[in-house]
Parts: structure tokens; sequence; C-alpha cells
């Protein structure tokens, strides 16, 4: 039999207009908007006037793509969800602490409430060995504990029995080191002298500062903040501003309300010679925190953070921390998602950096820095991970959301050219979704590549009006939830009547985009076909 083959890439993607490149240079600057949260490569430190000198990147290889490292020991215990993990639910944090910007040293204490989910006299927490543990105490007991590098081995004198409420004092103290690309946290200096200190921490872990439970599983259901600084600086944390209390020592203690459960990495300190304006969306407050030389450009460029506030109710529903409004802080890098204290460092350009991000003449047009890492407060901080591995449920979503914010801003079209310039940044070198329990840092397709997913599911789905109420819906569920690719999948799968699932795997299981072979027989109507790399081959009688 005479036979025709044709090879077509990208079936899926193809249906909606996009095809994927296999490995290509990027387009634009390499280091992307989420290595701004999760990978050691650079887009720029220090304060925004020396970031003006930046160059343009030039294309490279990126460390997160090219392979999978073997996990350490470190790794698996920090992203292991342990016996000594899984035996408690974290209820609450009060972070009560002092920092000596001269001196470089941060201390004070962690109270931790938590709830017996297993009998047992152990817990695991963490906190960097290069950081002192000066004393537990549960009440007025010390309690004894052991150390595995940044992992804490809690033991209690007795057994703690299901259901009990238990609440410990951590006491610590030290000068943390910088780590990872911005830091952690970091002891700096503005242009005009006056102490800078900010956190940034996400991938390095919050334990890089702070004692915590430190992995995405268990947020707790509030938080409080006491942060002590010289009185000539003022801090700006998470939550809701309570009160400042002058200390009588030159110090003053500035106190923060969470309303909410928090990620561990998203909890934040911002503290230098601020000055404030503020805004409002309806009743939600929206403040803003800048150094004075930058106040007339901030008030010009954060204009934008009302309009972008807009956009996302629009699709997904209210702002999810409304008790604690919202707010943006300049910062000293590019900026981080930390729930309801935005960070910020774009230069007051449009674009990133003043560059257009995909390359097709759209990004110029608003500031990526705002409209990315304040997508995050609905897909990273309301809807989180279980684990790393699982992190396009952060980047992906948060990736498609800057096409929605142009689509509602400029219309369809123009969305899916933004998306389209994202073509060049997906090397498929290896899955999306890392593997699990081992702290693993997935690939950075997971911005690109997990956006261009999402829309290839839109066009598979076909009706505009379905897609946007399964979006919206999808994301009311699981709001304020820890969850995992499955969650979202059954939920596709469930709201479309439609089996998804293979789609899924392909695109967030496979390295390659889907291949498809037709074969046209001489026989009237006969067409075969098979896939790869999925399993699809099957005949089609075609009528």
């Amino acid at each position: 039999m005479r036979v025709m083959r044709m090879k077509l890439f990208s079936v899926l993607a193809a249906s909606m207009a996009i095809n994927y490149a296999a490995f290509a240079q990027q387009n634009g600057q390499t280091a992307n908007p989420g290595a701004a949260q999760t990978t050691g490569q650079g887009t720029g430190q220090g304060t925004g006037q020396a970031q003006t000198q930046a160059t343009k990147p030039q294309p490279r290889i990126r460390p997160s793509d090219a392979g999978a490292p073997i996990p350490t020991r470190a790794d698996m215990l920090r992203g292991a969800y342990g016996p000594y993990r899984e035996n408690n639910k974290l209820l609450y944090y009060h972070l009560d602490i002092r920092l000596d910007p001269e001196k470089k040293f941060i201390s004070g204490k962690n109270t931790i409430r938590f709830r017996m989910l297993k009998a047992g006299d152990r817990i695991q927490l963490d906190l960097t060995d290069k950081l002192n543990i000066d004393k537990i105490l549960f009440g007025e007991t010390p309690l004894k504990y052991e150390r595995d590098g940044s992992a804490v081995f809690v033991n209690f004198p007795s057994t703690l029995h299901v259901g009990q409420i238990v609440s410990i004092d951590f006491y610590y103290s030290g000068n943390p080191p910088e780590v990872g690309r911005f830091g952690g946290i970091t002891f700096k200096k503005d242009t005009s002298g006056h102490d800078w200190i900010n956190t940034a921490c996400e991938g390095d872990g919050a334990s890089v500062w702070w004692p915590n439970k430190d992995q995405w599983r268990d947020e707790g259901e509030s938080m409080d903040l006491s942060v002590a600084i010289p009185s000539s600086l003022v801090d700006v944390s998470n939550g809701k501003f309570v009160s400042k209390t002058d200390l009588g020592d030159g110090y003053t203690r500035w106190d923060w309300h969470i309303s909410y459960g928090i990620n561990n990495y998203d909890v934040s300190l911002n503290i230098g010679n601020y000055v404030h304006f503020s805004d409002k969306f309806g009743d939600l407050p929206l403040d803003f925190y800048v150094l004075p030389e930058d106040l007339d450009k901030a008030k010009a460029q954060f204009s934008q953070a009302k309009g972008m506030i807009e956009a996302y109710t629009h699709y997904f529903g209210e702002y999810p921390f409304a008790k604690d409004g919202y707010k943006l802080i300049q910062a000293p890098y590019t900026g981080m998602e930390h729930q309801s204290a935005v960070t910020y460092g774009n230069l007051f350009k449009n674009g990133y950096y003043g560059h257009d991000w995909t390359g097709v003449g759209i990004s110029p047009r608003f500031d990526f820095i705002i409209i990315h890492e304040s997508g995050h407060e609905w897909f990273g901080n309301s809807i989180t991970a279980v684990d790393p591995s699982d992190m396009w449920i952060h980047e992906g979503w948060d990736t498609y959301l800057e096409s929605l914010y142009v689509e509602y801003r400029w219309g369809k079209a123009d969305a899916i050219k933004y998306l389209s310039g994202y073509r060049p940044k997906i090397y498929n070198l290896r899955p999306i979704i890392a593997e699990r329990g081992v702290n693993a840092e997935p690939t950075e397709d997971q911005y690109f590549k997990g956006a261009l997913m999402l829309n290839t599911l839109r066009s598979i789905v076909n009706d505009d009006t379905k897609w946007f109420a399964l979006i919206k819906s999808m994301y009311q569920h699981f709001k304020h939830q820890q969850i995992q690719t499955e969650d979202v999948v059954a939920y596709f799968n469930t709201h479309t009547g439609m089996n998804l699932t293979p789609v899924f795997n392909q695109y967030l299981r496979h390295a390659h985009i889907p291949r498809l072979e037709l074969l046209f027989g001489e026989s009237p109507n006969l067409v075969m076909y098979s896939g790869t790399p999925t399993k699809m081959t099957s005949p089609c009688l075609c009528a």
C-alpha cells in the first residue's frame, strides 16, 4: 500500500496558533520573571540607581533547565514531609525580633503554636546552622534539640497527645548569611547612606533568617510580626499595621498582624528610610512605600496597581487578602511576591528593566514587575503548591495571568501575541514537574510552557464563556489552600466533562512537545495515526 506521511508538531499548541520551539535563543533578557523568585541567576542587584547601569544579559543555558541536580541530604531533610513534620499541624507564629544594622545582627524569638495530629515527643523545625539557637522553651521548661544542618529536631520530655495544642518559644541570634540571588536577608545602604534591610528567600528557604517549619504544605492560620529597629528607620512587613512603640533605647518596635495563613518564604522585612502614600480600590487599601528621592516617579508608576487589581478581580474574584490590604514596596532587587507586601525594583519603568520582555511590542505598555509579582497574590500566595515540584501552579498560572491582564486592557489578539513572545524562552530540556519531597527546583519552562499550556486548554475548551467561568470557579474552589497538580487536573476533568489528564501529563511530565504522525492509505477514508512521546497509538477509521 502506498502511504503518504505527515508529521505535525504540537497539534494542541497549533490549535491556538502557537508552536513551541524545542530549543532556541531567548528573546529579550534571559533572566526570567520567575528567576526573580526561584533561581540564582542575575538581573541586577543593588539600588535602583545602580540597576540603571545594568546591561542586557546575553542568552545562555539556565542552570535549572540544564539538568536536575542530585538531592543533597539538606534537600531531603528540608523537602520531605517526614514523620516529625506530619505529626503536627502549624497554627500560628509570632516572630518577635531585633535587628542591629551596624553589626548586621538579628536576635529574638519565634513563638510557634501547633496542634498534634499524632502522638509523639519530637517535631522538626528549620534554622540555618549559621545562626545560633539560644534556647527553646516549652512554658518554663527548656527543651533539648538536635541539629542536622539546617534541620532542628525538638524533643519534648513526655509524649504529646493527639489534639493537644502546644506552644514553644524558639530563641535565636547571630549574623545571617547572604545566600542565593537576593541574599535571603541583606543589610545594605541606599544611595543617601541610610540603612536598607530586605528579605527575599524563596528557594533558599525562610530558615536562612528565622526559625520555622520550612516547607510549603503547612501555612498556619495567622501570624504576628514584631520588628525592633533603630528609630530613624521604618519597617514595612506583611499584613495590617497594628502599632509602633518607642522602646526608649533608640529603637522602635513595629507590629504587624497577618490575618491569613502565609507561606514562610512570603514573610518579609523591608526596613529603610521609607515614605508612604496611599490609594484605594473600592474598600481595599493600597499602600505604597518608597525612598524619598523616588516618590514622584513612584506616584506615577504605581498607579498601575489599581488597574492590575481590577483586571485580576474581574477574572478570579476579590483580592484574596482583603483584611491585610495590598502594599507595594520599593526594594533593592527585581521584585518578589511577598503576601500583601509585594516588593518592587523595576526602576519605575515599563517592561522588564525598560526592555521589551516578550519582544513583540506589548510588554512596554505596562510595568512587568507590578503585574507579574502582584498576580502571585492569587496564584502562589492564595493558592500554593504543597511542594516546590508543583511550582508551575504558582509560575505557569501567574505568567498566564499576565496575558489576561493584556486581554483585559487591550483585547484577545494582543494577549495571544504577548504569549507568542514566550515561545523562544521554552527549552524543553526536562519535564516541568520535578521530583517531590526533595526540595527540587523545577525547570524554568514552568513559567512559559506552563502559560502556553493553559492557553492550549482554553483552545480545547473552545468556548471563552465556559473557559473564564472554569478558571474563576477553580480559583474560588482552591483559594487559601495548598494543592498539587493532581488537584488541578481532577478539577478540570470534572468541570469540563473531558479527560484532560493526557494533555496535562504531556506538557508537565514530558520534556518534549507531542508529535502526531498521520498515515493516509489508498483505501477510502482510511487514516492511521501515532503519537509520541505519549502512548496514543491507535487506528482511526474516519467516515
